[in-house]
């Protein structure tokens, strides 16, 4: 198949190229490098399959492709804050962009969302039918309610004009690739550690994620989209639970830094609990996180020492 990836030169969207083009199809990897990166996907340029296009999820484009993996948009607190009226024309614009392409070209497209629907939910772990708890005009309402709106466009497409979606809710995910500043808790406590500086907790670290690894996401990723059952939306997650301390204790060890811990005031409306219910997942895909934290975590700390270097 030939298969479009918004967002393909970031995180998540250069493994899914990566992996796309391992099972044989051809890849146009659409970026405009806001928090994609070239060095994410150099290593795919040579392959005849992998073409990368620079171009903003925002304005309209036209291709002819079989599949749409809609992954743009910047998904950390630091950068999605930074122009948050991009961040919601990104989600809902780019949203609009992928579904019209699909409906004149017959494609099945894809939604990336997020476990940020849910905002700081009342009900854990967090099942798909929960409808959330998110504040519609705080300083993380520019992702959470983009993503939100989003998620009503793809159904709104999917029942008036009949295309092909489906919708995933991505729970925390880490794993090489991700960007030193991004302001995540993995990323930040890692690269803290490995430069022997204070690890930041926010509030007195109680606060619960889950935490799943990439290669476990995207293989979700996959399956997802090529199987007939569900549209979504479906939680794609580690239901393994700890709290922000205990990842900082972790991340410690492993890295056997002398860093110290220290308290920062909570931020406004950072959730104080996730925790994905995965049983969908399981029934209908047969899927579920096989890469536990530490092994996890050993991968990421060994990209970030390189990277750090270089």
């Amino acid at each position: 198949m030939r298969i479009l990836i918004t967002g393909g030169a970031g995180f998540l969207g250069s493994h899914l190229s990566e992996r796309l083009l391992n099972k044989g199809h051809e890849v146009v990897c659409m970026d405009n490098f806001f928090t994609g990166r070239k060095a994410n996907i150099v290593h795919l340029l040579e392959n005849p399959y992998f073409e990368l296009m620079r171009h903003d999820v925002v304005d309209p484009f036209k291709l002819e492709v079989d599949q749409i993996y809609n992954l743009a948009c910047p998904a950390s607190p630091v950068h999605y804050q930074h122009n948050p009226i991009k961040t919601t024309k990104t989600s809902v614009m780019g949203a609009i962009n992928c579904l019209g392409l699909a409906k004149r070209v017959g494609a099945r497209v894809f939604q990336a969302s997020t476990s940020e629907v849910y905002g700081d939910p009342s009900v854990h772990p967090q099942p798909e039918s929960y409808w959330g708890n998110v504040n519609t005009i705080g300083v993380r309402s520019c992702y959470d309610e983009g993503k939100r709106c989003a998620e009503t466009l793809f159904f709104d497409y999917h029942r008036q004009n009949q295309v092909d979606i489906r919708v995933v809710r991505i729970f925390n995910t880490y794993g090489p690739r991700m960007l030193a500043d991004d302001g995540r808790v993995v990323s930040n406590f890692i690269v803290q550690a490995l430069q022997g500086r204070d690890i930041t907790v926010y509030g007195e670290g109680q606060q619960t994620r889950s935490f799943c690894y990439v290669d476990d996401l995207i293989e979700g990723f996959i399956r997802l989209m090529n199987q007939e059952q569900v549209v979504g939306p479906m939680n794609i997650g580690n239901p393994g639970e700890f709290t922000i301390l205990e990842l900082a204790q972790k991340v410690i060890e492993l890295t056997g830094s002398r860093s110290q811990v220290v308290y920062r005031p909570m931020p406004q409306d950072d959730p104080k609990q996730r925790k994905p219910d995965i049983t969908q997942a399981r029934k209908v895909l047969g899927w579920e996180p096989e890469i536990q934290l530490e092994a996890g975590l050993k991968k990421t700390i060994e990209y970030f020492a390189q990277h750090l270097k270089a």
